[in-house]
């Protein structure tokens, strides 16, 4: 058949195709029935049957002369004929090969033709059958063979069939037929002549010529012609680039050939690109047109915008990385753009990478950056272009980490749907369609395929195979023939480089040609010639320091290898490159490091070490292919020769590799495992539909479609299931299995969705194979030593490879007596043993001799230090104190080469080893040291000069100072709050400049627990200032009291710098037990006629009050004592307000209600609701009294209901005796009194202290009403507030009108950015699967957010059918309201149905968005926090994205009070709609225990009176209420704070509750508060030290509402002569203002800053401003703004 596709042109052919199809089976026939059966018929019936045609041929071979017999009466049948007609003309439509392809593709109607042809051909056989049984036969059915005419008729078809390979297959013949615009591919058209090399069949350029003898085979391949030049090719001269060309190309005049035909498609497209090119065809310059293509894209105005935009160039080895590094940093520098590395051996800080335009880094680092998110706009999404060099490694071991790479990137594409281009450069590879595909390269415009004709300097190649096979005999031939081969291309006037594997082989190869040489007699040959600078370069050869190189350099030779000296290195390539050296052997590191050709290399031997694979290996075809693109001087050499010496056996390897006849398949499964728990970790891949979608952005998927068989799918299969949908799931599934078994995902097989877990997250971070981590799983636990440990580290799989050889035994023997501190199990006969070995030596700073051991050692200690590392994270997530401790020391260990007994001081390379060995000797530790004068250390060690820089050592090791104060919250819960101090000298060439990192956790020494651990940075202002740092966390306590808990900080760096501080509980004094709860009673609704004013009821959309209204109504409504109602968000709180409001308005007509709520917004919403139902319905007038609304006294006098905040309301209250409504209060309502415990509590405990003093002196009472969300402590809240036990309403948070159900997920990571980016998909999963129609509410800390959750929203909506199902309305009716927005990116979000909430936006575009919210026409919105307090929109479902936001104050990322994450998650569950309301609160890990366990029990409230207490005693002294100290010590006892004092003494610090102690506490604390007011100028305090003034200064004070050392520094500062700019200083760094601090992502400061480069101008054109000092503070910026 195959034969017949060849020569079929059209129809016409039809006969002589059947013919020939009839022909090849006659052939085979008559080998089958007329020969003896031996071997060879069997295989080609094997061949032509494939494995499952076993049977048959077994039935065949059995038959054979039933088969002849039959076969000779051939019946004529017309009908059979006409059948036969129609079949070969299906078979000419259609020609099909019959072996080498097993997928049939017919029509119906063939399928039924062929049906009946069949049938036909059995009715004949049985009309045969029967006639013979008659005993007639039909002459004309008699068809007989002549043998001879049968024989001459197949070897004319064999040779017809010469021209094409047996097994050739119809889809290589499929892509000849299309023919892409830049694909220049010779193989595809040029016949090849079939050869068997060392057995092995391969296919070979016409022109080859071959030699063979005893000795060796040698395979010659002539060097080709060049291209000749097409009609359209056009060379682009660098003067005709633009500008950004120019600069990037200075100096070059104009691009290559390849780089002209590519030119147009890189530099001016944005096109995905594959350029298949040989080595040396100038790629790197390819690149460069894509990377300036890149940066054009981001000018303007002549600038460009360097933050847009990264641009990541992945090579395959870290001197590659480095060479290009260098060559893009050159060329780029003109245009300002940075170039880095980022490998394995050059870290680079965040900071770095931010500020970095380009990176160029190995496969595994990019794989590993991209695992992680770091930054909130991840780094990977700021890549614009992807350039991938060396492309066709995908059939190697480090393939998969590119198809990870890639398949990551093209996700991301389609996600983000932002646009990555991806530049593949690979040198010329056979399936090169494959690899586009896989790039996604459109291959009529991005395919760009050069063959070897386009080498700038043509190459021949000679492949030489070593016949014998034994190991000395194979080295002494090898040495021959490359002598002959040096020998032959010296004669002929070239210089010659050898390529050996290892270093002593450079020394010995050269030393034995030199050898030959000089025995042959041929030295003379190899002499430099005596030119002018032959003297100069012989002076510096004898100035070199190594003998071997002074001793061959006079004959012509030299060595280069990557062991030798920098100088020595740099000299051999200038004295070669100047041609004073013949013969240079070097290693492959010269091939891949220097661009030093040559006009003939020879490869000397192909078997390399591997430590990798802890044995030999062969050479990869990269390196072959790198070290033949030395071959060939582009100015000097018509031609350049590669030569190969290999084993025989290897010989048609090297062949089929280099002439490129194997097409590269994917090695992807193999690590599939791994890859996809990344995919998990990252969170790209949440359920099993994900993953298979993930499998088809692979090469994997590409070449398993291609080549079913070669990934074990048989055809059956690929027939059924043709886009392997079914194959990638099994897969799937199998590898999820395999996860879970590991616990390094969760996967839910009845749903399909899997979810990371801590070990998973750590393996994928830090790299860790999958069985790596089952060892972990069945050995690691928390009871093991070091040796242990390292003995376990040696079993990874990481280590596999490394075996143990003969020849090392005895230096390991050696090894293992000097070095090794540990035991090593295992011994030196196994590899686990030598692993050990080997890491110990490392950390010993042992030397070792056997080449292969020092490679192995190398690469042992890179996977040591991060395997150790990824145990350490493993234990602390296991919550093992010792473990974690010893971990982490052993990682340091690692890290610094040093064992954790020797002095910490061997960290300073300043320090000669002497004296650090006289130090340990001394036992001279840090502590003592420090305490030590430097002479008397000098003294101590017999050297007084050293004793000032051991001094300055001992105080640069980072310590820090520890000091917590416990508070218990509750009997089970103690908060922490940690003080660090740092006490080192900072110096930058021992710590960076950045900061020094710590752990830190607490652990419980008798139950071997961590209950708390943290990761911070000590930043170096810190250290500088010795600014001390606080951490506040919570941990849990157990009755009865552990007699203490650690609290241990190591630093992550350095060996022997930690701390350890102690939480004593002997004085631990816990709370009492919370009273229980209101119990909820059973009672019949109460309709709300029960009011009795026909006016309120009309008041109330609903008939009848819920069951928490029923229970409370007749105490609000029918009684005037206190009430405290304490109820879950939801539950008609206000309603409980207007009831008291109502009895006011009812019994006392002429009083006033004052209804305090703690946010602007809340008052606003009450205002608008308000303004309505009260004041329009009822006729009673309603007045709003915040900081922005501030009315006249007559309004105010003339109030009913006053709404503000508790700020203005203390403001107001304050001079109580001069303003009379203040007088009239009859009520004071007290919303979310339980705020009393946030850091503006102590104002409404202020207010609430003020209302009682005052009722109690008018002798009028005063109802106060106080709502808050359920309480733990709400007897000490009641007994304060006066509340009887009637009054006390405090039901459990579970009494929701609708039903709360709650979900806490937990987030690793300790930047807040990426840890809130990693968010986003669980949020929109939680959408999905929670709340797929209703609506949603999330929460985020800031405007920001807000910004970066929706878009990210967006990006997933993307990837889904109906991206646009969140908008409930019109396409066209939404469209006409975004044009009314004003905001961007709301206009973007609005769009897809997403709305935003937050402060910056302007006031319309929120209305806009919570009319569309309400009103159900977007189904999702974003707000910041605030918007829970504000705002009452109840949603299906909230989501809580994360529970910390930035704090200006403290500069870092805060946690928000519970009562905030109570009242978000309060907003979930809409009392019309739902029946049940869904949470979710995503928070940081280490803060899930906390959240799940008050989330769902109350928490209860302290004070926060005692950080202000001056300031309102203050306010008190200025109103006259408090004249003396007693009064002072009086008014504390009305204070919230004096309940909480004698109930959880603690938390306040006093340590028993005796009156004495009490007294003491109480009269220090009055002491100490009345002393700052005096040192603030703010009272006086009489000469009997007991009465009390108020100074001007304070009576301002609480006037204006200004903290007292405000008031006391302007006292200070402000003089009659001071000018604006003073005052402005004064006024920025006043302590009201200064606590707004540089947030540090607001963009918005910047803007005000350009305002401090204006001049503002006063009346007579003077400038208001001269010589403005530099800004140093946000609120400077604000003032001069407004």
């Amino acid at each position: 058949m195959l034969i017949g596709m060849e020569f079929c042109s059209g129809v016409h052919h039809l006969d002589h195709v059947f013919e020939l199809h009839m022909l090849t089976h006659t052939a085979l026939y008559v080998q089958v029935l007329y020969t003896e059966v031996d071997t060879g018929v069997i295989l080609i019936l094997f061949e032509l049957l494939g494995p499952e045609g076993f049977e048959l041929i077994e039935k065949l071979l059995q038959n054979r002369s039933l088969i002849l017999e039959r076969s000779l009466t051939y019946p004529n049948d017309n009908r059979f004929q006409t059948l036969q007609e129609q079949c070969k003309k299906f078979i000419g439509e259609n020609i099909k090969p019959n072996y080498g392809c097993q997928v049939t593709i017919q029509s119906e109607q063939e399928r039924l033709l062929m049906k009946q042809y069949r049938r036909e051909e059995k009715r004949n056989a049985r009309k045969e059958k029967q006639a013979s049984e008659d005993g007639e036969v039909s002459g004309e059915g008699l068809m007989c063979f002549d043998p001879k005419e049968l024989r001459m008729q197949r070897e004319l078809a064999l040779l017809n069939a010469r021209s094409m390979p047996v097994l050739g297959r119809q889809r290589d013949v499929d892509f000849e037929k299309i023919h892409y615009p830049h694909v220049y591919d010779s193989r595809a058209e040029a016949m090849k002549t079939s050869a068997f090399i060392g057995g092995a069949k391969v296919f070979l350029p016409e022109a080859v010529q071959r030699e063979n003898n005893k000795m060796y085979e040698e395979v010659k391949i002539p060097h080709s012609e060049p291209m000749p030049i097409g009609i359209e090719e056009k060379i682009v001269y660098i003067k005709d680039l633009d500008e950004i060309g120019q600069l990037a190309f200075k100096g070059m005049k104009r691009l290559n050939r390849i780089q002209s035909i590519v030119f147009e498609t890189a530099y001016n497209t944005n096109e995905n690109m594959l350029i298949c090119a040989p080595t040396g065809a100038g790629k790197t310059n390819i690149a460069m047109l894509t990377v300036l293509h890149e940066i054009r894209q981001h000018v303007q105005h002549g600038v460009i915008k360097k933050d847009e935009f990264k641009i990541v160039y992945v090579a395959p080895m870290k001197a590659l990385a480095a060479e290009m590094t260098n060559y893009f940093s050159k060329r780029l520098e003109p245009l300002g753009i940075t170039v880095k590395e980022l490998t394995g051996d050059m870290q680079l800080s965040k900071g770095e990478i931010l500020r970095t335009q380009m990176l160029v880094t190995t496969p595994e680092k990019w794989d590993v950056v991209t695992r992680k998110s770091v930054g909130d706009v991840a780094l990977s999404q700021l890549v614009k272009l992807l350039i991938l060099d060396e492309v066709h490694l995908l059939h190697e071991d480090r393939g998969p980490v590119l198809e990870s790479i890639v398949a990551r990137t093209l996700r991301q594409v389609e996600s983000t749907q932002s646009m990555i281009r991806i530049l593949g450069l690979s040198a010329t590879l056979p399936n090169y369609l494959d690899v586009a595909t896989f790039l996604h390269v459109n291959p009529c415009i991005g395919l760009f395929y050069f063959d070897g004709r386009f080498r700038p300097v043509p190459l021949g190649q000679t492949f030489i195979g070593i016949k014998t096979t034994n190991k000395v005999q194979q080295l002494n031939h090898m040495d021959e023939v490359c002598y002959e081969n040096v020998l032959k291309q010296i004669m002929a006037g070239h210089q010659v480089m050898v390529f050996v594997h290892a270093r002593n082989a450079t020394v010995r190869t050269a030393m034995g040609l030199r050898e030959k040489a000089k025995n042959n007699g041929h030295i003379c040959h190899f002499l430099s010639p005596q030119g002018s600078d032959y003297g100069q370069a012989e002076k510096q050869v004898q100035r070199s320091r190594n003998k071997q190189l002074r001793e061959l350099f006079p004959d012509g030779f030299s060595i280069h290898h990557a062991g030798m000296l920098r100088q020595d290195r740099s000299l051999v390539e200038n004295l070669f490159s100047n041609g004073h050296i013949k013969v240079l052997v070097c290693t492959a590191t010269l091939a891949w490091g220097v661009n030093l050709p040559a006009h003939a290399v020879v490869i000397k031997g192909t078997q390399i070490y591997a430590a990798k694979r802890g044995s030999f290996v062969d050479l990869g075809i990269l390196d072959v292919m790198q070290i033949f693109g030395r071959a060939g001087r582009p100015q000097f050499d018509k031609f350049g020769e590669g030569i190969i010496i290999t084993t025989h056996d290897k010989l048609s390897h090297y062949l089929t590799l280099l002439t490129q006849q194997n097409p590269i398949e994917s090695q992807f499964l193999e690590s599939l495992a791994d890859n996809l728990n990344a995919e998990i970790a990252l969170g790209t891949v949440t359920n099993v539909e994900e993953a298979v979608k993930w499998i088809s952005y692979t090469y994997l998927y590409v070449r398993m479609r291609a080549n079913p068989l070669v990934y074990g799918i048989s055809h059956k299969a690929y027939q059924m299931d043709p886009g392997l949908e079914k194959h990638r799931e099994q897969l799937v599934i199998e590898v999820s299995r395999k996860l879970d078994k590991a616990r390094m995902i969760r996967f839910e097989e009845r749903t399909g969705f899997f979810s990371s877990t801590d070990l998973g997250r750590t393996a994928s971070h830090y790299y860790i194979k999958y069985n790596t981590i089952e060892t972990f799983n069945e050995l690691f636990d928390a009871h093991k030593t070091d040796g242990d440990i390292l003995a376990i580290v040696s079993k990874a799989e990481e280590f596999e490879q490394i075996k143990v050889r003969e020849e090392e035994i005895e230096e390991l023997d050696t090894l293992l007596n000097d070095f090794c501190e540990l035991p090593a199990p295992g011994g030196v006969e196994n590899n686990y043993g030598k692993i050990n070995i080997l890491l110990q030596t490392y950390i010993s700073r042992g030397e070792m001799d056997s080449f292969s051991l020092i490679s192995d050692s190398a690469y042992v200690a890179q996977n040591a230090a991060r395997i150790v590392r990824a145990l350490f994270e493993i234990a602390l997530r296991k919550r093992w104190p010792a473990m974690t401790y010893r971990l982490l020391n052993l990682s340091k260990v690692i890290d610094k080469r040093l064992w954790g007994w020797v002095s910490p001081l061997r960290q300073f390379s300043v320090l000669p080893p002497s004296v650090l060995s006289k130090l340990e000797e001394k036992n001279l530790t840090i502590d003592k040291m420090k305490d030590m004068r430097k002479d008397e250390i000098g003294h101590m060690l017999h050297h007084v000069k050293i004793g000032l820089k051991v001094k300055q050592c001992v105080h640069q090791i980072p310590s820090i100072i520890m000091e917590a104060t416990i508070q218990p919250i509750t009997r089970t819960v103690l908060r922490v709050r940690l003080n660090i101090a740092p006490d080192f000298t900072w110096n930058d060439q021992v710590h960076g400049t950045v900061g020094e990192p710590w752990w830190i956790w607490v652990e419980d020494p008798t139950n071997d627990h961590i209950y708390h651990s943290e990761y911070f940075i000590i930043q170096k202002k810190q250290v500088m200032t010795k600014e001390p740092q606080l951490l506040v966390f919570t941990i849990p306590i157990f009755e009865p009291l552990p007699s203490q808990y650690y609290i241990r900080a190591v630093s992550d760096r350095w060996l022997g710098a930690e701390a350890v501080c102690i939480i004593n509980f002997q004085h631990l004094i816990l709370p009492e037990r919370h009273p229980p709860h209101t119990e909820l009673l059973d009672l019949q609704p109460l309709p709300v006629t029960a009011l009795g004013h026909r006016e309120y009821e009309v008041l109330y959309k609903f008939t009848h009050f819920n069951p928490i209204q029923t229970q409370i109504f007749h105490t609000l409504y029918h009684t005037d004592c206190n009430v405290l109602l304490g109820a879950p968000t939801g539950s008609g709180k206000t309603v409980a307000a207007e009831l008291a409001i109502f009895r006011v308005f009812n019994k006392y007509p002429t009083s006033k209600a004052v209804y305090i709520a703690p946010l602007k917004a809340l008052v606003r919403e009450r205002i608008e609701d308000w303004k309505v139902r009260i004041e329009e319905k009822l006729g009673k007038k309603v007045v709003e009294l915040t900081g922005d609304v501030t009315p006249d006294m007559r309004a105010i006098a003339q109030a009913d209901l006053i709404v503000t905040t508790p700020e203005k309301w203390d403001g107001v209250s304050r001079s109580w005796q001069n303003r009379s409504y203040v007088q009239k209060v009859s009520i004071l309502i007290i919303d979310e009194i339980h705020l009393l415990g946030d850091e503006r509590g102590p104002v409404l405990e202020v207010i609430v202290s003020r209302t009682n003093f005052i009722s109690s002196h008018t002798e009028k009472p005063v109802r106060v009403v106080g709502l808050s969300t359920a309480l733990a402590n709400a007897r000490d809240l009641a007994d304060w507030l006066n509340i009887n036990q009637m009054g006390l309403f405090n039901f459990r948070p579970s009494v929701r009108p609708v039903p709360l159900e709650v979900h806490i997920q937990g987030f690793p990571g300790q930047h807040y950015c990426p840890r809130m980016a990693s968010m986003n998909k669980p949020a929109f999963q939680a959408i999905r699967s929670h709340s797929p129609a209703k609506p949603v509410l999330i929460f985020v800390s800031s405007r920001r957010q807000t910004r970066l959750t929706a878009l990210d929203l967006i990006a997933f909506l993307a990837t889904e059918d109906d991206p646009k199902q969140w908008l409930k309305m019109d396409e066209r009716e939404m469209n006409d309201i975004i044009v009314t927005v004003r905001d961007s990116n709301l206009k973007l979000t609005l769009a897809f149905g997403i709305g935003m909430h937050h402060a910056g936006l302007h006031e319309r575009d929120r209305k806009t968005v919570e009319e569309l919210f309400v009103n159900c026409k977007i189904q999702v919105l974003i707000a910041t926090s605030t918007l829970a307090w504000g705002v009452n929109f109840p949603a299906h479902l909230v989501i809580v994205k994360g529970t910390e936001y930035y704090d200006g104050k403290t500069r870092r990322y805060v946690d928000y009070p519970i009562t905030d994450v109570l009242q978000m998650m309060g907003r979930a569950g809409r009392p019309q709609f739902d029946d049940q309301g869904k949470a979710v609160i995503l928070v940081h890990d280490i803060k899930k225990d906390f959240y799940k366990k008050f989330l769902y029990e109350p928490f209860p409230v302290e004070s926060s009176l005692l950080e202000v207490l001056a300031d309102h005693l203050n306010a008190e002294i200025a109103a006259g209420t408090i004249t003396s100290k007693q009064d002072a010590m009086d008014y504390i006892t009305w204070t919230y704070f004096f309940r909480r004092l004698i109930m959880n003494p603690t938390y306040y610090n006093l340590d028993d509750v005796s009156h004495d102690t009490m007294n003491k506490y109480l009269s220090s604390l009055v002491e100490k508060s009345l002393f700052d007011l005096e040192c603030s100028y703010c009272i006086e305090i009489g000469e009997d030290n007991r009465s009390i003034e108020p100074l001007t200064y304070g009576r301002i004070a609480s006037y204006y509402y200004l903290k007292h050392p405000t008031i006391g520094m302007f006292k200070d500062q402000l003089k009659p002569e001071s000018n604006i700019e003073e005052l402005l200083l004064i006024l920025t760094v006043s302590a009201d203002i200064f606590l707004i601090s540089t947030y540090g992502h607001h963009f918005a400061l910047g803007q005000f800053g350009r305002y401090s480069s204006f001049k503002k101008w006063g009346r007579h054109g003077e400038d208001l401003f001269p010589k403005m000092p530099p800004f140093h503070s946000p609120s400077h910026l604000m003032i001069l703004r407004s």
